[in-house]
């Protein structure tokens, strides 16, 4: 009777070939997804960075402050 059981608990190579294909292609995707989201990205963050807003921003945010610096070795 225990020889019974202990047969049924194995898992067949084909059962476990299944499981690993099912599992790696829905791992395949999440990378594709991941992959076209990250592209998406870069295009937006390109197209902003081209952006006539974006420069004057940065432009006008820098400003020069070493003139009144308290360290200053004049």
């Amino acid at each position: 009777m225990l020889e019974i059981i202990n047969l049924n608990l194995i898992v067949s190579t084909m059962q476990l070939t299944i499981v690993l294909i099912v599992t790696a292609a829905v791992f395949l995707v999440f990378i594709v997804i991941a992959i076209i989201k990250m592209y998406k990205l870069k295009a937006e963050n390109k197209r902003i960075l081209e952006s006539d807003a974006f420069k004057t921003d940065v432009d006008e945010s820098y400003k020069d402050f070493t003139d009144s610096h308290l360290y200053d070795n004049k």
